[in-house]
């Protein structure tokens, strides 16, 4: 029971990370493989410093030399179902993960992106393609003759039909926690070759969300939220990912009192909502379902919520509340806002 109700958690993550691409089905994939609590440990020998770079933007290549990069490497990189050794830096990364792709553009590996799936629609540079992150298959991906793959879940056996043909394979299931998510990053910068760049970006994620939680938690901890994944009403509890940015500046999760059984993902019901009468609302199914605050006012007895006569509805970007990478500094900051403006 509990192994099915966290592959049903990776799904409902999944179904939202593809919420803005009409082209993909908005069902629940098929999950064949059970997420870890944490991401282990990555072992990186014996540099800890990026590999013949120099410093370059976000999303800019670093890379000085066309031949392959040996210093620091072989690196062996633990993931979701095990780990993998590198014997160079991967010089043609499939992306089969729209968060691995931001944080390996961030990373300042983009120019070893040679494809990503069709998900993967930020930055507006990385190589889209009509491989689908739910349904791939083998023959498609080593297609593109990559020196490593990189995917979110594992959509039916994909990672041993590679690892039979010699391509590499990193599976980072959908975080769990902050801290599963700077493990993930510093997991891609390991296995690109830019393990300082990861560094970075960690530090100063870590650093961005430690200064908004301690200016606006006294001010969140006495307001109520609600965040909707979808318009039948599923939202997440504070403990999942998206609960725990929101506990980053001490908001008190509606949801939390209706999960009982501790899933993360309840379905609330209007009556519930209406009940609690929450101080916010945060609308991440804009693009998947065309919410916004007109058609929430729009909903029987929702004109009378505080949140709706307040002007407290945040309409989200789907893919900025729904992926696990730096963009998260974006999630926290819609939050921070909203805070603020409820103060003014």
């Amino acid at each position: 029971m509990i192994k099915r109700k966290l592959a049903i958690a990776l799904a409902i993550l999944m179904v939202l990370g593809a919420c803005s691409d009409s082209t993909e089905p908005t069902t629940q994939p098929p999950v064949t493989a059970t997420p870890a609590t944490t991401e282990a440990t990555t072992t990186v020998a014996p540099t800890t410093t990026d590999a013949t770079t120099t410093t370059a933007a976000p999303g800019q290549s670093t890379t000085t030399s066309p031949d392959p990069v040996t210093a620091g490497y072989p690196v062996t990189i633990a993931h979701g179902t095990g780990s993998v050794t590198l014997e160079a830096r991967p010089e043609a990364i499939v992306s089969l993960s729209p968060t691995a792709t931001e944080i390996l553009f961030a990373l300042g590996a983009g120019n070893q992106v040679t494809a990503v799936d069709s998900q993967s629609n930020f930055p507006e540079e990385a190589p889209i393609t009509d491989l689908s992150a739910f349904s791939p298959s083998v023959e498609a991906i080593a297609a593109f003759d990559p020196d490593l793959v990189v995917m979110s879940f594992d959509p039916g056996d994909i990672e041993s039909g590679l690892t039979a043909l010699g391509i590499p394979v990193v599976v980072q299931f959908s975080a769990l926690s902050l801290d599963d998510a700077y493990a993930q990053i510093e997991a891609l910068g390991a296995a690109s070759g830019h393990v300082g760049a990861a560094t970075e970006i960690v530090s100063e994620m870590k650093a961005t969300i430690m200064e908004l939680g301690n200016e606006l938690k006294e001010i969140g901890e006495s307001l109520t939220y609600y965040h909707e994944l979808d318009d039948t009403f599923y939202s997440v509890t504070s403990s999942t990912f998206i609960g725990e940015i929101y506990s980053v500046v001490g908001l008190q999760n509606i949801a939390d009192p209706a999960d009982a059984e501790g899933f993360g993902f309840p379905q609330l019901s209007p009556e519930f909502i209406l009940e609690a009468d929450p101080d916010l609302i945060f609308l991440a199914d804009t693009k998947c379902c065309g919410q916004s605050a007109a058609t929430l006012a729009e909903r029987p007895g929702w004109d009378q919520l505080s949140a709706v006569s307040n002007g407290t509805v945040i309409e989200l970007d789907d893919d900025i509340a729904s992926r696990w990478g730096p963009r998260v500094i974006g999630f926290l900051e819609a939050i921070v806002a909203a805070i603020e403006a409820l103060g003014e």
